[in-house]
């Protein structure tokens, strides 16, 4: 703390180039508290926003320089994404586009602007090529690292028994739904499954008795859920209402909220879904949102959402950015700095059982690093299953194959980098 306070006090009079002024670190998040995905945006907003909150409350900030984590609202629009995007780069020191669609677009514009890309457990799967992606990060873990945890899991550990099987693969029809497709793809040819992919329109979200007719049909030995929103509560009711069997359908970890499996109770028993994070109550860091945010005031979060995954996963996301502008203080020797030093921070993450102690965050996120060549981290995942009254884990810690996702963002990174010529492309190193 001495060393925040020596940096803030160096840096007081100091602008950054880049726009993060003195008073204050500019770190703009688009939110989505409306619209068809709002379910889901109200309680992961809540949660960024309280972390941030309460590093300001307690701690003046990161190294002392207050966080303005201010929210550009996006409906999760991708042509609002872009306005937010275009609004806010002047002077913040990073994206958050919470969405794989305005991801995709602000992508290119971040080579010129230069300015990072945080898009925890979502955007491109190829984004962990950090030579390619010089600007882009994605951790803890990537779509792609998903998919092959949720088919690994299905497969239990052994691939060879997927041969012959049939796996529904019920998304949105968007560039979220559809990022799992190429690895999912691969996987079928290699272990000699049927994929069935059985999208879903945006209209279509709540109504899904098209999608459930074709699923009876197929018989598939298992369901993975690629949904968001409102899509989700729809899957689940209907999966509930045609009796298809509960510990046979799996979701990303979009589509595991509470209260979309508490609208179906002991129905669901039984579902899945991969995740990243887990609820951990009883936490140094909860208490200390309870003391600094909840007590006082400082909150739109309801007593509800406090011990919910998604609102807990919130705030795993903000440690990962302050973890980020710490690395970047501790690098430069400026409290303030800009998004320049933020790549650095972010490229440079080491997320550690010990720091995860130090945080008071123990068991809240499995450990991972960052660097030039890896800008996901690939933390691996658990399995969280409903028991008919909550989400408990269910697995052991799980680990995508890292030969198997490299090779195909290696493969995807370099196409992406070709259609969109002339792109940057550095040399990590080993």
């Amino acid at each position: 703390m001495k060393l925040w306070k020596k940096l803030a006090a160096a840096t007081a009079l100091t602008v950054i180039a880049g726009g993060a002024m003195a008073e204050g670190l500019y770190a703009p998040n688009m939110a989505y508290r409306t619209g068809p995905f709002a379910a889901l945006g109200i309680p992961l907003m809540n949660g960024q926003a309280d972390y941030m909150t309460m590093l300001n409350e307690r701690d003046g900030g990161v190294g002392g320089v207050p966080v303005d984590f201010s929210e550009c609202e996006t409906g999760y629009s991708t042509e609002k994404g872009v306005e937010c995007y275009e609004k806010t780069k002047g002077t913040a020191i990073v994206t958050q586009p919470w969405s794989t669609g305005i991801t995709l677009q602000v992508l290119p514009k971040t080579n010129v602007d230069e300015i990072p890309i945080l898009a925890p457990g979502y955007g491109f799967s190829p984004m962990s090529e950090g030579g390619t992606f010089q600007w882009a990060y994605n951790p803890p873990a990537s779509y792609w690292d998903g998919a092959y945890m949720i088919v690994s899991h299905i497969a239990g550990g052994d691939m060879s028994t997927l041969k012959g099987k049939k796996i529904a693969f019920l998304h949105l029809d968007h560039p979220f739904g559809k990022e799992p497709l190429p690895l999912l793809e691969q996987m079928a040819e290699e272990h000699g499954f049927e994929l069935v992919p059985v999208p879903v329109g945006l209209k279509e979200m709540q109504n899904q008795s098209a999608q459930w007719l074709q699923i009876r049909r197929e018989r598939p030995d298992n369901v993975i859920m690629w949904g968001w929103g409102a899509m989700n509560s729809a899957a689940i009711q209907e999966a509930v209402k045609t009796r298809y069997p509960m510990d046979q359908f799996y979701g990303v970890w979009w589509a595991g909220h509470d209260p979309d499996l508490a609208a179906v109770g002991e129905e669901g028993k039984g579902y899945k879904s991969i995740s990243w994070s887990m609820p951990q109550p009883d936490s140094a860091l909860m208490a200390d949102i309870k003391k600094y945010v909840i007590d006082t005031g400082k909150t739109q979060t309801t007593e509800d959402q406090l011990n919910s995954v998604f609102y807990q996963r919130g705030l795993v996301m903000s440690m990962m950015l302050a973890e980020g502008i710490k690395a970047a203080q501790e690098h430069t020797g400026n409290a303030t700095i800009g998004p320049k030093d933020l790549r650095w921070g972010l490229e440079n993450l080491n997320i550690t059982d010990e720091k995860l102690a130090e945080l008071g965050m123990e068991g809240m996120v499995p450990p991972f690093s960052t660097s030039c060549s890896n800008h996901t981290g690939h933390s691996g995942a658990w399995i969280l299953e409903w028991d008919g009254a909550k989400f408990t884990q269910a697995s052991d810690l799980l680990q995508a194959d890292q030969s198997v996702i490299k090779s195909l963002a290696e493969a995807k990174a370099a196409e992406y980098a070709e259609a969109n010529a002339p792109w940057p492309v550095v040399e990590c190193g080993s």
